[in-house]
């Protein structure tokens, strides 16, 4: 009897021809129409119900066994980033200023590749398989989209599965840890309003510029006397905008960034001690703040039970020595979103290209191909395993 890996393995090449036609025909979010195109004409020839313009631009598969079980949702990122390509590979974007640097090309083939394997064995599953291939995970808001538009409904999804590939963990690794992986994103903007005026005359002025860079400098104490030094919070400055002229002393000042936090109560508190520092800061100057945060995404859990039998799994395929619980990090992505309605695994994937550097968000972003298959093969193993015993699982 043949493994999920053999059989990813024999299918490599289509895998990698997939992931390819992606990078070459990068689509930035909401607007990858050609990508869903091909995505819903695979998931068609698959025999399988094809919901498309999910969440505006997603596609939804449904893959329904032959015997009765739970309904599991797996989530694969489509969009693309607006970064000009510097790679001199004979696949490179064909799209000026867009390229896939995240690898959202290749959790789409991989994808692909598990709906493929899946459909083959669908006389042995149990219950449904659901393949979300969403729209716009880089900040734009598709898995609430997706979720908005039913995707968690009709049927209900029970347990949640995703995947990253990261280019700089050793390829033919996994990262599977349990409760908070990544951290929750804010985005925060702040305007300072002063009184502008003559460079030459600054005491009859209200100096916003003067207000915003002694803001910047006391948000940086707010981690460092405010947190627990056991818990995690970052504040990072984005950028800071104020003025136009070399003599002319700004009425206003723009301020936005960033807040990470795994935890709701340091990022309440986080949100209220920066209000306090931008507006009590303007106070003392004389001048006024608005302040104001967008949550965009909140941090990513991984249920326990679920993914101490993943990393059982994966290291039946690669290996005990090439699994790690070690996957805690604070970048953010949205399938936080599925994991909070319904339990279940996100995974890392290593896929670094030995003796290359080819970090994320990078214009010289690339990862090792040959990994895709082991992507495609522990969302197999893991669709078989937990359908088969998903009553061992539903209450955790």
């Amino acid at each position: 009897m043949t493994t999920y890996l053999e059989e990813a393995r024999a299918i490599e090449d289509q895998i990698i021809q997939w992931r390819r036609d992606f990078h070459r025909h990068p689509e930035l979010r909401f607007e990858e129409h050609r990508t869903a195109r091909v995505i819903g004409n695979i998931l068609t020839s698959l025999s399988m119900q094809v919901q498309t313009g999910v969440g505006k631009t997603g596609v939804v598969g449904i893959l329904k066994g032959n015997q009765a079980g739970p309904v599991s949702l797996m989530r694969f990122d489509m969009d693309a980033l607006p970064i000009q390509e510097e790679n001199a590979v004979e696949y490179a974007s064909t799209v000026p200023g867009v390229m896939h640097a995240c690898g959202h090309d290749g959790h789409t083939a991989i994808g692909l590749g598990v709906a493929t394997l899946l459909a083959r064995h669908r006389d042995e599953l149990c219950g449904t398989v659901k393949f979300v291939f969403q729209p716009a995970e880089e900040g734009a808001g598709g898995a609430k989209a997706m979720i908005a538009d039913g995707v968690l409904k009709n049927p209900a999804v029970d347990i949640s599965f995703g995947v990253h590939i990261q280019s700089q963990t050793p390829s033919g690794t996994y990262l599977v840890g349990d409760g908070p992986i990544l951290a929750a994103a804010d985005e925060f903007r702040c305007v300072i309003h002063g009184k502008g005026g003559h460079g030459a005359l600054p005491q009859t002025t209200v100096d916003a510029s003067i207000v915003a860079a002694q803001a910047i400098n006391l948000l940086q104490t707010i981690v460092s006397r405010n947190i627990d030094p056991l818990k995690v919070g970052i504040i990072s400055i984005g950028s800071l905008h104020a003025g136009s002229a070399f003599n002319v002393i700004p009425e206003t000042a723009e301020i936005t960034g960033t807040i990470r936090t795994y935890e709701s109560e340091v990022q309440a508190l986080i949100h209220q001690r920066m209000r306090e520092v931008f507006e009590g800061t303007a106070r003392l100057f004389g001048a006024t703040a608005e302040f104001e945060v967008n949550e965009i995404v909140p941090a990513a859990y991984n249920n326990p039970k679920i993914c101490a039998k993943v990393r059982q799994i994966a290291a039946d395929i690669v290996g005990r020595d090439n699994v790690s619980e070690n996957q805690l990090g604070t970048p953010s992505d949205d399938i936080a979103e599925y994991l909070r309605a319904a339990p279940g695994c996100h995974f890392i994937l290593g896929g670094s290209i030995p003796g290359e550097d080819r970090p994320h968000h990078s214009p010289r972003f690339n990862f090792n191909e040959k990994v895709l298959p082991l992507g495609v093969a522990l969302f197999c193993e893991e669709a078989m395993y937990f359908h088969r015993n998903w009553d061992e699982f539903k209450q955790s």
